[in-house]
Parts: structure tokens; sequence; C-alpha cells
């Protein structure tokens, strides 16, 4: 295909897309499916090689938050049946951390419900950061705790934060849409808060809530445009008790275009597969490490995902491996802006090899994400039984159902007495 030729040069230049050529990958059959990965995958291979980078979530203070985000299980007025907890304390996040690092996690994500932090609630954060890093030399640590007031990101920048995530979920035409209590010009504000303050910037999106392909790709040009590190694209998990829980739009090859219309914009930044991608990858999930370069081990902040060894097995049989802490994930050009920037974040270690390159041996036990993925659901270990018996997922969801069966709600890991599944 011409057109696949055309985003496969660019991406190895780092040359912008044009609006069509990235909507018409959207628009790509499922006969072409297999040739879009392959030609993702060429620009995937370019900037980070074979490695995949490992992210785990600490979700520090779950539900009850007031704001009133359509597809979120924590929102004002949910009746999903989530875990709800006020903050974990600095030491309970720590263990927490260290089942994920104990699995290869190179970024350890913490997130905590709200609308944004209070200066005290930075602080609190800030002591959890150190207790970690206190336990896991070398790991990377992003924040995510909503919007942030002036100086907030400076002062986690000063606490060890290495980066920080929000999401822009979606386009700024629909985002009224999906929330009411805040605007898409607040979540904007912090991300460039965050840059400003030296942080790595981590920003994403939520597809499957019934959006256009021109909100797509118009959600995709805006990350690039703020320049994010790293990129989660979350697949909605529709909670039954949220308004979106008869939002059952992706197929398995729908997803896969999508991936690869974010790495055919976005060719040299971390891609990350986050929250749903058990849900509505499916089976296909080991084609998607040909376009992205990062997944959450694990499970989610509300709901669980794979096994963490299952993780493991999946990227070691499609033949990648996990990125080394002493591994530089972003490519040459970008990380060094970076270090310069940041002092470091994403180029931890001392001769730390640069894109394209293979953690050693030794490294590979190691691991290592880029911040968080958004308020889809996420954290935890197995699946309930009654989750378990509800069977294979069908190959689609009929629209406009409910179906319970297919999120299994995290019941294990942090702010439980049960072992994560990490």
């Amino acid at each position: 295909m011409d057109l696949l030729n055309t985003l496969v040069d660019k991406g190895l230049r780092r040359e912008l897309p044009t609006r069509e050529e990235a909507l018409a990958v959207l628009a790509t059959s499922d006969d072409e499916l297999l040739d879009v990965v392959a030609a993702a995958g060429k620009v995937r291979r370019q900037w980070f090689g074979r490695r995949v980078k490992l992210n785990y979530l600490v979700n520090l203070k779950s539900g009850l938050c007031p704001e009133d985000c359509s597809y979120c299980s924590q929102r004002l007025g949910s009746k999903a049946e989530i875990l709800k907890y006020t903050w974990l304390k600095p030491d309970e996040a720590s263990q927490a951390a260290a089942a994920g690092v104990a699995g290869g996690a190179k970024r350890v994500c913490l997130v905590a419900s709200g609308r944004g932090p209070t200066d005290r609630d930075v602080d609190r954060v800030g002591k959890t950061i150190a207790a970690i890093k206190e336990q896991n030399e070398g790991v990377e640590v992003c924040a995510c705790l909503g919007l942030l007031s002036d100086g907030q990101a400076e002062r986690l920048k000063d606490a060890g934060a290495d980066a920080y995530n929000h999401n822009l979920n979606t386009s700024e035409a629909t985002y009224g849409q999906i929330t009411k209590t805040h605007t898409y010009a607040d979540r904007v504000d912090t991300v460039q808060k965050a840059h400003a303050a030296g942080l790595s910037a981590c920003s994403g999106l939520i597809a499957g809530m019934g959006e256009s392909d021109e909100d797509l790709v118009d959600v995709v040009y805006a990350l690039r445009e703020l320049d994010s590190d790293s990129v989660p694209v979350n697949f909605l998990i529709p909670f039954e008790g949220t308004p979106l829980a008869k939002e059952w739009n992706l197929t398995p090859q729908r997803a896969l275009r999508i991936l690869a219309m974010v790495r055919f914009v976005c060719p040299d930044v971390e891609v990350r597969i986050a929250g749903g991608r058990e849900v509505h990858l499916r089976t296909l999930q080991p084609l998607a490490l040909h376009v992205a370069n990062s997944i959450f081990l694990g499970d989610y902040l509300t709901s669980e995902g794979q096994a963490g060894q299952a993780d493991l097995d999946m990227i070691a049989d499609a033949g990648f491996e996990v990125e080394g802490a002493g591994t530089t994930t972003l490519p040459a050009h970008r990380s060094e802006v970076a270090a310069a920037a940041t002092g470091g974040c994403g180029s931890q270690g001392s001769g730390a090899s640069v894109c394209g390159s293979s953690a050693t041996a030794d490294e590979a036990g190691s691991g290592c994400g880029s911040a968080c993925g958004g308020c889809s659901g996420h954290a935890g270990h197995e699946a309930p039984a009654a989750a378990q018996a509800a069977g294979p997922v069908p190959a689609q969801a009929e629209a406009g159902e409910v179906r319970p069966g297919l999120v299994a709600v995290r019941r294990r890991g942090a702010g439980t007495d049960l072992a994560p599944n990490a």
C-alpha cells in the first residue's frame, strides 16, 4: 500500500503525517490489518528495538472522587462496586510498589482519585516517593494526582518524582460530553505545568467512548503538539454503574488500528497499551506489542488485568524483551533533551543504552514504565472465581449491552490484605 510506505518513511524521519493519512489508517479493512501492524512495527523497531517497558500502578486513594468523568468507576455518583479507601501510608505504598518492581516494572505510577492534590497531599506523596526510591534503587516514579495548582509540579519534582501523568482522554470538541466538572483546557494546563517543572510529561487517551475517527485523530495530534514523552492508549472498560456502561464499541482489530495510528503520529515516543487491553485486544495482545513499546504489568486501578506472569510470558513468546533499569527508554534525541530538562528521567543509570539497543540478560529481570494510564480502571491479582466462571470473551460485544461479566473488579493488591497480581 502506498499509504503505509509513506507512513513508514515519515515515521522513520519523525515527520508528521497528514490528517488524511491518519484517518486512512483507521479506515483500513481487516484484510489489511497485518500490513498496518507490520508497517507500524517498522517505525516502532527503529526507535525502540524489541524492548517492552513495564509499568506498575499503585492506587494511593480509591473511589469517592468529586469529578463526573463518565468513563470512570471512581466518579461522583458511580455505582460500580469498586474498592474504596483513603490514602495509603508511605510504607504501604512502598510495599505495593515493590511487588511490581519484583515483577520487572521499571516505573511505578502513583495514582490518587480526586480533582487535584492539596498542598498537604503533595507533601504526603513526596514522602511516599521517598519511601519507594529508598527501597527500590533506580526505579522511576510517576505521579497521577489530577489537576495541578501553581507550584505543585515543582514540589513533586523536588520530592523525587520523575514524571507526571494527566491524560487528555478525548478531543477538545467532544470533551464536554464526557466531563462537565472541569474542562479540556484544564487538562492541557496541567500537562504544560508538568513540562515546565522539568517532569517528563505523560498524557494519553481513552478509545471506545463513542468518539469518531476525527476525534481520535484530533486528540493524538494534540498530544504530539504537547510533546508528551509517553502516550498511554486506554481502551474504555465499561463499568456497570457508570454512564458509559453500554459503550462496547471496540473490536481487537479496531484497537490495533488505533494503536497503529498513534504510532505513526507519535513515532518516537513511548506508546503504552494501558487500561482495557485484556478486554478489547484479547488474544491479539501479542500483535499490539509490534506497535506499542510499553504496557502496564498486572492489574489496574479498579479492575483486574491478566496475571503479571502471563504478561511476561506473552512478551517472551512474541519475541520481545523486558527493558532493563539501565536502559534509556526514549531515543537519544529525546532522552538527551529530557535529561537536560529533568535531571535524567527516562535515562537513569550510567552507560545507559539508546534507541534500538537491547537490554542485557542481567537487565531483563528489571523493569520500568513511563507514567500512568488513566482512570478507566487499574491494579491487583488473579481474577475472582465469578469472573473466571464467566468464560471466554465473545469475539465482539453487542452494542448497547451491559456486560458486567467481562469486567473483573479489583479485589487484591493495594488497599486490601491480599497479594497483588504483579
